[in-house]
């Protein structure tokens, strides 16, 4: 059985137009630290991201940080953080972000939000980890992805894939860590020498 120490939260440099946004992901860091689990994030001080990590840290918890060095003046750094890392590019950023952490979750964003959980999800569906996947659907914000997924999986262009669904921050929890129930620590991140070859 594998448990939940640190989640990776995928999600917008931008709040959007909806303040339900905003207010989930002040909420669902206020849970993370209130639960003393650790924030794996973007790094960023704007939007989305600024709104999850600031909630984080202002309720005790701990934030980790990753960011590229060509994005630091464009998204800011959150220096409260406890830890932040700035990688080379990318491509680093988004590797250090799944070894450090033990699931994923996807807040409403754009493109690079998207990019970044559809990517685990394709990690996952090659079989390269068995880490939790929830999107955090508020305001149907996530809805025509899942319709898109549904209609890929129809047409059987896509397996089976394991992508949990939450409609509250409160839901949030507890279906990762049923999710991890299943899983040991062993298999969860998958083999080292697979995994090193993303």
């Amino acid at each position: 059985m594998s448990t939940i120490r640190t989640v990776c939260v995928y999600c917008g440099s931008s709040a959007g137009t909806d303040p339900a946004f905003i207010n989930a992901a002040r909420r669902f860091g206020e849970i993370l630290a209130s639960e003393q689990v650790g924030l794996v994030y973007g790094g960023g001080v704007r939007g989305m991201m600024g709104a999850v990590a600031s909630s984080v840290l202002e309720h005790g918890g701990h934030v980790t940080g990753i960011i590229p060095e060509f994005l630091k003046s464009k998204e800011g750094i959150q220096s409260a953080a406890q830890e932040i890392i700035i990688t080379p590019d990318m491509h680093v950023r988004k590797r250090t972000m799944f070894d450090r952490a033990d699931a994923f979750v996807a807040l409403p964003g754009g493109i690079g939000t998207l990019e970044e959980l559809v990517e685990q999800m394709t990690w996952a569906q090659l079989g390269r980890h068995k880490k939790p996947i929830l999107i955090l659907n508020i305001s149907q914000f996530w809805d025509p992805l899942c319709a898109l997924l549904e209609h890929m999986q129809r047409l059987e262009f896509v397996r089976t894939f394991s992508l949990l669904v939450a409609a509250t921050p409160e839901e949030i929890l507890p279906k990762l860590r049923a999710a991890a129930a299943r899983v040991s620590e062993k298999d969860r991140a998958g083999a080292r020498e697979t995994v090193e070859r993303l």
